[in-house]
């Protein structure tokens, strides 16, 4: 089954370029799969001498002919373009306006300057439809437009080497090895002509062109040789890009998905009547088109059901195997990305994947974030947790540096598990963060702990000194102090080592285990103090009670004397 003909008028007669037509016939013929494996063709010549006729031969292209009973008049205005049939690979013709028209005028080049620029600017191969007749002439019509083409070639700066296919059209009797030599002769005299700029006043002809001439037929009188001789050259269309072929050579060739930013541009410079950079050409677009297929897988990954369902899922807890999972997602963005720029200028294709897989990370590092976020607060609980059953086995400091080691390296392998495999993000951070809320839990932990020990060793001391202190006050001798004084030393003591064999687990400083135990001893002789305290008020109200009695006795009535 032949390929469908697809077809657009490129520019039309007034210079206007036709942006949606050729966006929709690249997404006709699907151009945009190709990638460097495409060809354009290209074809100038007279008016009215057969060009679309030749084209729709040999390519089964559909352009609009002439109707040889109407006269010859201008059939074809601006350019056009179409896909051939059953070419591989996927060729495009541009079929241009005729030169020397009567439509346009004498004086009115400008067009076909302006379009013969453009064709070679995007093509592989030209060919120049001449008559046969013309050969060897001084007047031929085909020497303005070669004139034109030499002309126009030398504002492309450094130019790709183009094929210039001479199609001589109805071959009288003479063979073309005889004619050849005098269209080559005729081509070379028209080359030294042409005023040359300084840097290529003696580059031949060779460097620019790869001349090539084939003779066909009279169409009108000898149809079918005509339809056998064009039958014969399509055969040389095939696979023309391969070494060796018709197409030669591909320098700056511009990947087939940019080649409608490509063409926009090209004529848009010409029409500025400005010279083509072709090399600078070809970088703008690359980075246009590279700039724009990265857009378009940011906006693919964005839309990405796993993906959303990944930023989803994070907003509320640890994923588990979210960093390849990830990874995956922006690998596969990133080939995709890789397959369609591949054919683009390597500088600039690198530089956009480079800002494509930024803008990719920029996305997923809120989700990232978060995730750690989630792994930092999960492995704080699960610490709190183990910390408190590893007290019940195990000393305080051991128990707080064990499970501080065995939870941050679990962190750490969540970490891991977190990692996404383009990007080295430092942890260290949110790690440091999970160390300090450990480290105040610890330390939370270890002050509720200090203070319960602290408070049952004073209260053990205060139950050991308060009724034996109270006692010894209660029956007061000489041997009274010295015997507390003994009692407390021995009860502290007690008390301090214990409180010292108690904290040991704690690993504690020097300065605060002293400081503590130092606490003890103040307490141990504050209970003496506030019972001796308790014992001389005890003894004042005895005493003043004792005086009033005898003060009773002494004065029977005064009591009652002064209740009167």
């Amino acid at each position: 089954m032949g390929d469908a003909c697809f077809s657009t008028q490129l520019i039309d007669g007034d210079g206007v370029f036709n942006v949606s037509g050729l966006e929709n016939f690249m997404k006709d013929a699907r151009l945009g799969e190709c990638g460097l494996s495409y060809a354009v063709v290209s074809i100038m010549g007279p008016q009215s001498s057969g060009k679309s006729t030749l084209l729709n031969h040999l390519f089964g292209t559909n352009f609009r002919e002439m109707d040889a009973f109407r006269g010859r008049s201008q059939t074809t205005k601006g350019i056009w373009l179409a896909k051939a049939q059953n070419i591989e690979p996927c060729t495009l013709v541009m079929d241009l306006e005729g030169t020397d028209g009567r439509e346009r005028g004498e004086d009115d080049t400008a067009f076909e300057k302006q379009s013969a620029l453009f064709a070679l600017a995007v093509s592989d191969i030209v060919l120049i439809n001449m008559w046969c007749h013309d050969i060897g002439r001084e007047q031929a019509a085909n020497k303005p437009l070669l004139k034109t083409v030499f002309q126009v070639m030398m504002r492309l700066f450094s130019p790709r080497k183009t094929t210039l296919l001479f199609v001589i059209r109805d071959k009288s009797r003479t063979p073309l090895e005889n004619l050849e030599p005098i269209l080559r002769e005729d081509i070379q005299k028209i080359w030294d002509a042409v005023p040359k700029p300084h840097a290529h006043k003696e580059t031949p002809l060779s460097e620019f062109f790869d001349v090539q001439v084939v003779a066909l037929s009279s169409y009108e009188e000898k149809e079918e040789l005509f339809k056998q001789q064009v039958s014969d050259l399509r055969d040389r269309f095939q696979y023309s890009i391969a070494p060796g072929g018709l197409a030669g050579d591909r320098r700056g060739v511009v990947p087939a998905s940019g080649f409608s930013f490509s063409s926009q541009q090209f004529w848009k410079v010409i029409k500025e009547n400005k010279d083509l950079d072709l090399p600078a050409h070809k970088v703008m677009v690359a980075t246009v088109r590279c700039e724009e297929i990265g857009n378009e897988k940011v906006g693919s990954f964005t839309s990405d059901e796993e993906w959303q369902q990944l930023e989803e899922a994070v907003q509320h807890d640890f994923v588990p195997g979210f960093g390849k999972k990830i990874s995956s997602l922006l690998d596969r963005c990133l080939s995709e990305y890789d397959m369609e720029a591949i054919y683009f200028d390597e500088g600039v294709r690198s530089s956009k994947r480079q800002q494509l897989e930024s803008k990719l990370l920029q996305l997923v590092n809120p989700a990232y974030q978060s995730l750690l976020g989630h792994l930092r607060t999960r492995t704080l609980e699960a610490f709190n947790e183990s910390f408190d059953k590893a007290l019940e086995k195990e000393g305080f400091a051991a128990a707080a540096r064990n499970c501080t080691q065995t939870f941050l390296e679990k962190f750490d392998k969540g970490s891991e598990d977190a990692a996404i495999q383009q990007v080295n993000w430092d942890t260290s951070k949110v790690k440091d963060k999970l160390r300090r809320d450990i480290e105040a839990h610890v330390a939370s932990v270890r002050a509720a702990k200090l203070s319960e020990l602290c408070a049952k060793y004073e209260a053990q001391l205060t139950k050991a000194l308060a009724e034996p202190v109270e006692s010894l006050l209660d029956s007061a001798s000489e041997d009274t102090w010295p015997a507390i004084r003994k009692l407390l030393q021995r009860e502290t003591k007690t008390a301090v080592s214990g409180l010292q064999s108690a904290v040991s687990a704690f690993e504690l400083d020097e300065a605060t285990e002293k400081e503590l135990l130092v606490k003890l001893e103040k307490h141990g002789r504050s209970v003496v103090e506030s019972k001796a305290k308790e014992e001389a008020g005890r003894v004042l109200i005895r005493m003043k009670d004792s005086c009033s009695a005898e003060m009773l006795t002494l004065c029977p009535g005064c009591g009652q004397e002064r209740r009167t």
